[in-house]
């Protein structure tokens, strides 16, 4: 097509040079030239041109676009390529994972399978043979106190592994054993500290381990007349603080004979109990005590009178004074103390222990309730120098020692009327007199015996004030040096509100 064009053109093209160089030529050669020119119209030749044109140009066009066409299929293909590598090079790495987990998975389990079929063949160990089986009976204990001292060593740190011995039934055969093998010591030592780790962080097995019977049996080994192995009195000791952990448990065993076992504990003099052994009889008296129905069977030994005469012995003072603490909040705790001799100036000393602050706050939790509950502590207080000991405790000690050492001196100003200064050659305890009865006669001495209590009052005041006053200039020197402060330092307005009137009566802290 493109050459038919182009052949047209070029006939029309040289009709029209042949027409104009050449007219002397021949007539018939140039009539038809003419002709072929004149037959062509301005529009055809115009369609003619254009027709070349375009068909050259389409074809040219059509070939670029298929070249163009090609290169970007070849593009396509080559991403193609490049993501599909990639993404299998992904799945491949996401099933060999995969793969992995399931075989760890698998492992884990298995390897679960064979612990539990392992306890499960420690707890048989532990029970009595099958009747109809013989079994010697030194073969049967050697076999039941080894399967305690693996029951001891696996739940020893391991929460799960407890869980798992108690629900296979490994408890009570464990305190059978505190029967069964009662005259051999190296099996009541391997049961007792089975069961201690077994509770360990597990409140339903400390609950378990009661309800079956536990501590009436170690009460029974404590009062055997052969005596007790110091090993076994140890590994009981130990029991009872874990077991005495847990509320419900308080009163079984408070209620028991063991608070006076542990205070045996405590007091031995013949060093037969190690020093963890009697921090563990401490630490279970604690426990004890904390709940009021206990303090009944506390008091009916005597160790408040230990407690006590034991301030002072750094490794006891603290949980001494922890105990005491739980005591005190019983009208016959409270009586208890205060009964022992000098047990107020021990505990008003304790408030200068300037270098053990928890000492601090528990001795002064103790003389505010007795101060709050009752008026003749109050006395013995103010006798064993306590003002100063408050002052400077207000001013140097922890928060909670301040805000208790503040609400001493509250309490100690004024009660009621009644008179609180006897260190002071003032009178004692002198009542505000009643006026206003009925006897009172009106106009005739009422406003006399209103007056005098007045005046009563602010005596007391008075006394008060200067018993506080005296205490604080005669320490002052004590105090700025312990702050550090400069030696010619004058009271400020903090030390003059401490001896402001105060009738408050709130509770303790």
């Amino acid at each position: 097509m493109a050459n038919y064009h182009r052949n047209n053109v070029e006939h029309v093209v040289l009709g029209h040079h042949h027409h104009q160089h050449h007219r002397s030529k021949a007539t018939s050669v140039a009539g038809g030239h003419f002709r072929l020119w004149q037959s062509l119209s301005v529009t055809s030749l115009r369609r003619l041109i254009f027709d070349a044109v375009s068909c050259g140009a389409s074809s040219r066009y059509a070939e670029r676009s298929d070249t163009s066409s090609e290169r970007h299929q070849h593009q396509q293909k080559q991403q193609q390529l490049h993501k599909t590598k990639p993404n299998s090079a992904k799945s491949e790495k996401l099933s060999d994972l995969l793969n992995l987990a399931e075989v760890e998975a698998d492992a884990e389990t298995k390897k679960k399978e064979e612990k539990l079929e392992e306890l499960k063949s420690i707890v048989k160990e532990l029970q009595k043979e099958e009747e109809g089986k013989e079994e010697e009976e030194e073969e049967s204990m050697k076999r039941r106190r080894e399967a305690a001292s693996k029951v001891r060593l696996l739940a020893k740190e391991d929460l799960e592994v407890r869980g798992t011995l108690a629900m296979l039934g490994a408890i009570p055969p464990l305190v059978a054993m505190l029967d069964e093998t009662e005259n051999d010591v190296d099996s009541l030592v391997a049961s007792l500290y089975a069961l201690l780790n077994l509770g360990i962080g597990n409140d339903a097995n400390k609950a378990a381990i009661v309800k079956v019977g536990s501590v009436e049996k170690m009460l029974k080994l404590i009062a055997s007349p052969d005596g007790l192995d110091s090993s076994v009195s140890e590994a009981i000791v130990a029991n009872f603080l874990g077991l005495s952990a847990l509320d419900s448990n308080k009163l079984i065993i408070g209620s028991s004979a063991s608070i006076s076992f542990l205070v045996r504990t405590l007091q031995s003099l013949d060093d037969k109990s190690s020093p963890q052994a009697k921090q563990d009889a401490l630490r279970a008296l604690y426990n004890l005590s904390i709940y009021p129905a206990n303090v009944a069977f506390v008091l009916e030994t005597d160790l408040v009178l230990f407690l006590v005469s034991s301030i002072g012995d750094m490794e006891v003072t603290e949980r001494a004074l922890a105990i005491l603490s739980n005591l005190v909040s019983t009208r016959e705790g409270r009586k208890a103390i205060s009964a022992v001799q000098d047990s107020i100036p021990i505990l008003v000393d304790v408030l200068n222990w300037t270098d053990s602050p928890e000492c601090q706050e528990k001795a002064s939790y103790i003389l505010m309730v007795m101060a709050h509950k009752s008026y003749g502590d109050k006395q013995a207080m103010i006798e064993a120098g306590i003002a100063s000991s408050l002052l400077e405790l207000s001013l140097l000690g922890t928060t909670l020692a301040q805000k208790r050492a503040s609400r001493i001196l509250e309490i100690l100003r004024v009660d009621k009327g009644k008179q609180v200064s006897g260190s002071y050659g003032l009178s004692a305890a002198v009542s505000a007199p009643i006026c206003g009865s009925s006897s009172a006669k009106p106009g005739d001495g009422g406003r006399d015996c209103f007056d005098e209590e007045e005046d009563m009052m602010s005596e007391e005041k008075k006394a008060v004030k200067q018993l506080v006053q005296q205490s604080l200039q005669s320490n002052m020197r004590k105090i700025v040096k312990r702050a550090n402060l400069p030696h010619d330092i004058v009271p400020s307005d903090h030390f003059k509100s401490l001896t402001s009137s105060s009738t408050s009566k709130s509770l303790p802290f």
